[in-house]
């Protein structure tokens, strides 16, 4: 358990702190991201995409959160997660944004294999000075 934490932990640090070197090396060649809407995924190369792209865009990143492990025995979810209750910030265009957030990631090998995250993209939207408006009929 507390390897499987360090491996999940080193992984978010790599990933907040622009080590897309590191971040890759964490993760397992046939890595899938879910979220944060249900049908929302994304392979290794597109998380280090993203996340390549958010570096050159984002200030003051700030990454704060704790972790907890847990097996789940039987089903198509069963093997080893790492659940991590977080609170990332950074600054882009000039506004401040605060993100709770809610990631599990479940290792295999001493590696990210698969991982849900869950946040809500609306609030960091509105946080970045986008509205939300209905659609005329």
């Amino acid at each position: 358990a507390e390897e499987d934490i360090k491996v999940v932990s080193d992984y978010i640090d790599a990933l907040t702190n622009n080590d897309m070197v590191k971040a890759a090396s964490l993760m397992a060649e046939d890595h899938v991201g879910n979220g944060p809407s249900a049908d929302e995924t994304q392979t290794k190369a597109e998380i280090i995409a993203s996340w390549t792209a958010n570096h050159k865009v984002r200030t003051n990143q700030k990454n704060e959160y704790v972790r907890n492990s847990f097996r789940v025995l039987t089903g198509n979810l069963a093997g080893d997660w790492v659940s991590i209750w977080g609170t990332y910030s950074f600054t882009q265009n000039g506004s401040d944004v605060v993100l709770p957030y809610q990631y599990t990631a479940m290792v295999k090998d001493g590696k990210v294999q698969r991982a849900a995250i869950y946040y809500d993209k609306l609030a960091i939207n509105i946080a970045m000075g986008y509205e939300l408006t209905a659609k005329k009929n």
